[in-house]
């Protein structure tokens, strides 16, 4: 049985409506004491219509929506209070409701609920909190498809071969007496095995083509000082964030900025000039700036008509990066294959173009992909068991030994989708999550 949970669902800021979240198997009972009408013998969802009391006094008019278990969200008895948006009225019904036998939920614990409850598998809810957290349609689109369950659907026929190729081992293992059995050969269990690899690794294939339409790229724009840095990060974002002298040393710590290409998040950096610097300040940008190089998927290496810092470049040369020539306004012979921006003039469109070449950007096609860090993990391992199965069958090993391997494989697919080990689980997924999600 779980004790009821309380939470505010919307922002905990003035507006015209807030909603208030309970769940649990007693929450009717629960709402039943400050409400203005018993719900204790609710049979079926309905909307109710009256007034949270405190004694005789009425704290709010409220619309309330009533879930009767498995037909909600969690899979248990469910109410949404939709309130006036006060956070003072709002603070007025959680308190009473506290004191009514409700607990404050943890984050996620709604989401939680509706796993533990068989609601939805845990891919799905990784996909709620994509949801919140989308920053783009693109991240939004694909995080409504496995919302929907067509990623987790996708890869349960994987998961069910790997399940049979188990079962027939097991059976060979525990029952050779039986001539009626099909034996499983090691080499169809190299076929098979084979056959699942080539399968997981698109999924794989997939998943990190669409990491970055969650996740983002991160671009660092480096040069000498006074080439052109803040002017090019302002025409990304078209905004002046960055300010732009014509003084060296101008950009002392790292302008940050994030704008959309393509569906893709781009966390952009305009970092210090680097130089041989005796102001403590300007040296601590110039580390800040070298620490963001390094993590950078891409550098847009800067160049002015002052010419090519050899020395500079030799820092940047062995990362994915583009040479970038700024001023083009002021350059009458451009040459072929170099890549040319006015800050001035807002030309940043050929830059724009081969920065979605060089990071492998283009039109998305939203499919169901397995693509968060913790996903991606598992697939890896998976692969890596199921080839070690496969070069322990080629090498003759015993049937009992190829099957550790192939056990894991399955146990992998089992925590992909959350159905092993829910309890384990529940506390490092949905810590990450939203109060009142």
């Amino acid at each position: 049985m779980f004790e009821t949970i309380v939470a505010l669902a919307t922002p905990p800021s003035k507006s015209a409506l807030a909603l208030i979240r309970l769940s649990g198997d007693d929450c009717f009972k629960v709402v039943s004491k400050v409400f203005s009408k018993d719900l204790t013998d609710v049979k079926e969802k309905g909307i109710h219509y009256g007034y949270i009391l405190e004694g005789e006094k009425q704290i709010d008019q409220v619309v309330l929506l009533a879930y009767v278990a498995p037909h909600s969200f969690t899979g248990e008895n469910s109410v949404e209070i939709i309130s006036h948006g006060s956070m003072l009225i709002v603070n007025q019904i959680i308190g009473l409701l506290l004191k009514s036998g409700a607990r404050m939920a943890t984050n996620g614990e709604f989401s939680s609920r509706a796993y533990l409850n068989g609601k939805i598998d845990l891919v799905q809810a990784e996909a709620i909190n994509d949801m919140i957290n989308a920053t783009t349609e693109e991240a939004k689109d694909l995080s409504m498809v496995s919302l929907l369950g067509k990623t987790s659907k996708i890869f349960k026929p994987i998961k069910d071969e790997i399940g049979e190729i188990l079962s027939h081992i097991e059976v060979n293992i525990d029952y050779p007496e039986y001539e009626d059995i099909e034996v499983t050969s090691k080499e169809e269990i190299i076929n098979k095995c084979s056959k699942i690899v080539k399968d997981v690794n698109k999924l794989i294939e997939q998943g990190e083509k669409d990491r970055i339409y969650k996740e983002g790229v991160k671009i660092a724009i480096v040069g000498k000082p006074n080439v052109g840095k803040s002017s090019l990060l302002n025409v990304f974002l078209k905004e002046d964030k960055a300010i732009v002298t014509d003084i060296a040393g101008t950009t002392r710590d790292i302008v940050e900025g994030e704008f959309n290409l393509s569906g893709v998040p781009v966390h952009l950096y305009d970092t210090a000039g680097l130089r041989e610097s005796t102001d403590v300040i300007e040296q601590i940008g110039i580390s800040k700036a070298k620490k963001v190089i390094d993590e950078a998927d891409l550098i847009l290496f800067l160049v002015d008509d002052t010419g090519f810092d050899n020395e500079l470049y030799s820092f940047i040369k062995d990362k994915k990066h583009l040479v970038v020539f700024s001023k083009a306004d002021l350059i009458s012979n451009k040459e072929k294959d170099k890549i040319y921006i006015s800050a001035k003039e807002n030309d940043i469109s050929e830059l724009v173009n081969r920065i979605k070449e060089e990071l492998n950007i283009g039109e998305v096609t939203i499919k169901p992909s397995f693509n968060n860090t913790r996903q991606l993990g598992i697939l890896k391992s998976m692969v890596m068991y199921l080839e070690q199965a496969i070069e322990d069958a080629k090498d003759n090993q015993p049937i009992d030994l190829i099957s550790v391997n192939i056990m894991a494989a399955y146990n992998s697919s089992l925590d992909l989708l959350g159905e092993n080990n829910k309890n384990d689980l529940t506390d490092e997924i949905f810590s990450r999550f939203c109060v009142g999600k």
